[in-house]
């Protein structure tokens, strides 16, 4: 622990309240000077129960002035600079059900904001266009047949019947999109129209990028009749008037995504998963020549991810070279490539830390990077058009987290490895409790990762920090199925029915290797009780953690939070039907049993360790059922699970939910440990 105490003496450690205090450095976005970088900062707002994000401004050399905030609203995202660099496009999306707004400002010139329009609903993605007198954005268009006309919503009462015809009509924090598809709409920066849709029909739009010439729009779309089955997403082109069909560049069958135009408007940048179902692949960064549709993968030699599912930055030109992220033991860092696929990709940000966002324009590189001890600050450091550092340095543009940092005492982790049961080495990380004097043993609690294929690794976990601040010794690992290491590390837990690539399925080597993680770590350090062992997880960690008490009586407590427990049913139940097919290389109508195998409910009358389940009302990803069967069973049995349901939230409570559940969400996982270990 770093050593912040109180007048007493005494440390000041975090709890669950202090959630509230956690700010986020995000969305970065270099002027097209390279001397200025927008980007915004979320607080957690308990009045509201909701996050205040503004948009901030901060020079590229911090002896220029410090970073201010341009936007007093609290809810404002998606800063984009005009091309001159005297306006900043933003969108304005107030809580509730209210409209989004499309906002420009004036920045270094006298002016007020202006609302170029308003739209019923979320925005997700804006962009200028080349010559600065349009703007493109993403969002949902919702039938109004269904929903009513906009500014006269239908009650649901009054809403006719959905007609449902493919598999994947909802989507988890979205709701329904089978009448709500996402599109590509154009609108006049001055105001002086209305948004026009550039994507017809009734297909999901994404991935917004204008050719150089400001002529056409590229985006990724599935618009074959089979999208629905086959997973596969392609590339296309669309005139940004609208006045004409959508032309497709890619062959279909592997999945597309964020594309990004050449300045010199003849390639679009990708990343592409070239086997969707085949669950996991590595995302590479590829280059397709528009005019002779030649494609080139730049990345298969990395033999790492190189897209995060949460990172919405496309693959950045700088000039011949592209930036693009990377997943690498832990850490999340920045790389190059040359577009013509020349030389190896390397290393432009490394470190023990977490790259979550970047920009790049005219010689300035600006990124997000946080620490275990950090939520992340915004960076700065030249780099050339050739891709290559610059003499000066990397400088830190922001402090705004640093108040939280020094006021509350913070636990920095240890690296060790642990060797599995067939003598694979498992990456490992462990926090010791705060205030742990030498020769007492203390209770630990294991964490388990969801996906599975994400990793742990260098980056700011509040549920780390509370753990440790509550007296918990914290391990963590990244067992096989994760990402962050070599694609047969990923696919090392797909099914043994699988034709490629066939594993141990989940709950295989996966669970070896957390096990490894456990039984190392009370080898290795002294405060550990072994006989006072917790295990928790969320979405496939939930998995694991299910599993494990249905294999193991190692662990005192367990909570098991969004999990998946019955695999077949999240086949047909969750948002995305054909997921966990992409690990068992079978439906669940050809092959029920290997399903059934691997799911914990199947092991029920093995669990005896006493559970907490926490699941969320509005979870489409893992449907609340999956929590009500694992407790119904249990209590059946005659055990005393206990279940918690938290109203108005989805699958990303612990990382977005309304600050208020949050907290209690925190303080329900500590008190159900303190009291069992």
């Amino acid at each position: 622990m770093t050593d912040k105490t109180e007048n007493t003496g005494r440390a000041v450690l975090m709890a669950p309240e202090d959630i509230a205090r956690i700010r986020q450095v995000a969305e970065p976005q270099v002027g097209p000077t390279g001397s200025a970088v927008a980007f915004t900062v979320s607080d957690p707002d308990l009045e509201s129960n909701t996050y205040r994000r503004r948009i901030w401004l901060a020079p590229a050399d911090p002896a220029d002035g410090e970073p201010h905030p341009l936007t007093g609203d609290g809810h404002e995202t998606l800063p984009r600079w005009s091309p001159d660099g005297r306006r900043l496009a933003f969108v304005s999306s107030p809580p509730g059900n209210g409209p989004s707004r499309v906002c420009v400002l004036p920045v270094g010139t006298p002016g007020e904001r202006m609302v170029v329009c308003s739209w019923h609903g979320p925005v997700s993605d804006l962009a200028w266009s080349p010559d600065g007198s349009r703007l493109a954005f993403v969002a949902r268009d919702p039938d109004p047949g269904q929903y009513g006309a906009p500014g006269h919503p239908a009650e649901g009462k009054d809403m006719p019947p959905r007609r449902v015809t493919r598999l994947i009509y909802r989507l988890n924090a979205a709701g329904w999109t089978i009448d709500r598809p996402s599109r590509i709409f154009v609108v006049q920066a001055d105001g002086s129209g209305t948004p026009r849709a550039v994507t017809p029909g009734p297909f999901q739009s994404d991935g917004l990028a204008w050719s150089p010439d400001g002529s056409m729009i590229a985006f990724t779309s599935a618009r074959h009749e089979t999208w629905d089955l086959d997973l596969a997403v392609d590339l296309w082109v669309a005139r940004a008037d609208g006045g004409s069909e959508p032309e497709r560049l890619t062959a279909t069958g592997p999945a597309y995504a964020r594309p990004s135009w050449s300045p010199d408007g003849g390639r679009l940048a990708y990343y592409v998963n070239r086997t969707p179902l085949e669950n996991p692949r590595h995302r590479q960064v590829g280059v397709i020549e528009i005019g002779s549709r030649r494609q080139q993968v730049l990345t298969a030699g990395l033999d790492r991810n190189c897209q995060l599912l949460d990172l919405r930055a496309a693959p950045t030109w700088a000039g011949d070279h592209l930036l693009f992220s990377v997943e690498d033991s832990g850490n999340v860092h920045l790389y190059r490539a040359r577009a013509d696929g020349a030389g190896k990709p390397e290393p432009v940000v490394g470190g023990d830390r977490w790259v979550t966002e970047w920009s790049w324009a005219a010689g300035t590189l600006a990124f997000v990077a946080a620490t275990p001890t950090s939520a992340g600050e915004l960076h700065a450091t030249g780099l050339g058009g050739d891709g290559a550092r610059v003499p000066g340095g990397e400088r830190a543009l922001t402090g705004l987290t640093r108040s939280f940092g020094d006021a509350v005492a913070l636990g920095s982790p240890q690296r060790f490895l642990a060797r599995s049961a067939d003598g694979s080495e498992v990456e490992c990380w462990a926090i010791p409790p705060a205030l742990a004097r030498p020769g007492e043993r203390y209770p630990a609690l294991l964490n388990v990762h969801g996906g599975p294929f994400t990793q742990y690794g260098n980056r700011f976990s509040d549920d780390f920090q509370l753990q440790a601040a509550a007296g918990f010794g914290v391990l963590y690992c990244n067992p096989r199925g994760s990402s962050g290491y070599s694609e047969a590390w990923g696919r090392a837990v797909r099914w043994p029915e699988c034709d490629s690539d066939p594993g141990s399925g989940w709950g295989g080597v996966d669970f070896e290797d957390v096990m490894a993680c456990v039984d190392a770590a009370c080898e290795r350090f002294s405060w550990i009780d072994p006989d006072r062992l917790g295990i928790l997880g969320g979405s496939y960690g939930g998995y694991l953690t299910s599993w494990a008490i249905g294999h193991t009586t190692r662990f005192k407590a367990a909570c098991s939070e969004r999990a998946c427990n019955n695999l077949a049913a999240m086949e047909h139940s969750a948002d995305i039907a054909g997921f966990i097919r992409g690990y068992v290389g079978r439906d669940h109508l050809s092959a029920p049993d290997a399903y059934a195998r691997h799911s914990p409910v199947s092991h029920v009358r093995d669990m005896t360790t006493p559970l907490l389940i926490l699941h969320s009302d509005d979870d489409l990803r893992c449907p609340a059922a999956q929590a009500e069967e694992l407790f119904v069973a249990l209590r059946l049995l005659g055990r005393e699970p206990v279940m918690v349901r938290f109203p108005a939230e989805n699958h990303e409570l612990s990382r977005s939910g309304s600050p208020r559940h949050r907290i209690m969400r925190a303080r329900l996982i500590l008190d159900w440990f303190r009291e069992r270990l």
